[in-house]
């Protein structure tokens, strides 16, 4: 347990750097995590694009983990939600979820039972973005691995600033 700290630490730094990595920064970076493989097809009068979740043998399994806005106008907030299944065999529950100063999330206190339903309610504020961002957001379970590490997700979602 003695590294927990430093874990939790890097997982906080690495998800407030997130926030500043703009789609150009992205697609040159060799640290930066390839875009998903499969994307839906946008359609202009449904919701934002998603990208299906982990197979159904993860901890939990989220509906999409990433979000793609499209063209937003600066200041203007968005909301949207991830929404994940407990698919392990015990109660689960988010110790804390960090994300840029831009995003607001608000998540389940209590335990997840198995087979249930959990959300993040996200509300990005655009006022302060001047280009194309992806903004990581940080889940950390209170639950661990067998080492005794936690359980960290990540979720995503990009959007344009509209001319």
């Amino acid at each position: 347990m003695q590294y927990l700290p430093v874990l939790l630490f890097s997982a906080m730094v690495w998800a407030a750097t997130a926030c500043h990595t703009s789609k150009e920064t992205a697609s040159s970076s060799t640290t930066a995590p390839p875009p998903p493989a499969a994307t839906e097809v946008p359609n202009p009068a449904a919701s934002p694009a998603t990208v299906p979740s982990a197979p159904a043998s993860a901890f939990v399994t989220w509906d999409k983990k990433h979000i793609n806005l499209g063209a937003v106008k600066r200041g203007e907030k968005r909301t949207m939600f991830f929404e994940f299944t407990n698919t392990s065999g015990e109660n689960v529950q988010i110790d804390l979820v960090d994300a840029c100063e831009c995003t607001k999330v608000d998540y389940p206190r209590r335990p997840i039972e198995p087979g249930q339903k959990g959300r993040l309610d996200v509300v990005f504020d655009s006022t302060e973005k001047e280009k194309a961002e992806t903004i990581r957001i940080t889940i950390v379970f209170k639950n661990t691995h067998a080492n005794g590490l936690p359980r960290i997700e990540l979720v995503e979602y990009q959007f344009e600033i509209a001319p």
